[in-house]
């Protein structure tokens, strides 16, 4: 990557662009960990653009563009949950997780949260532990009638 890629706030224009980042990265990096049938309950290749809208709708979003391409997303609400965070497949393992995730964690410190919360899939999970999450609970849930593993995570943030 030669440059660092761009942060900048989410528009409804961009719904249609960050659902398929979303798609793409759990069909495109998730292979090794989760089964065609949990992708395909995961991320339905025909996304509920509505229920996506709304979703998105009650969340802080931000975007890395390279090159004017978005790369990845993260969202997060006030009270400090971690609802989304993807890459781009091609943008995988480039640092983009980490700016995105960076710049979250300290909006949320600056607005005084003490306590990070996320729900991480089997490949996230690594990621967040290296951000210092901790993990606190094992989950099954049921997408679409199939059981998907995730990791309910925690990371306490300092005074400081």
């Amino acid at each position: 990557m030669s440059s660092l890629p761009s942060l900048r706030d989410y528009t409804d224009a961009d719904l249609s662009e960050v659902v398929a980042l979303y798609t793409a990265a759990i069909h495109g990096l998730t292979g090794d960990h989760y089964t065609a049938a949990q992708r395909m309950a995961w991320a339905p290749l025909q996304p509920d653009l509505a229920g996506w809208r709304e979703r998105l709708r009650g969340l802080r979003v931000l975007l890395a563009e390279e090159r004017g391409v978005l790369a990845g997303f993260i969202a997060w609400d006030a009270d400090g949950h971690i609802d989304l965070l993807f890459t781009a497949p091609a943008c995988a393992r480039r640092g983009v997780a980490g700016m995105l995730y960076a710049r979250a964690e300290a909006a949320l410190r600056a607005a005084g949260v003490g306590e990070l919360r996320t729900e991480a899939s089997l490949v996230a999970r690594p990621f967040f532990e290296g951000q210092g999450f901790d993990v606190v609970e094992v989950e099954d849930v049921l997408r679409g009638g199939v059981s998907l593993r995730r990791f309910a995570m925690r990371k306490r943030l300092s005074a400081s």
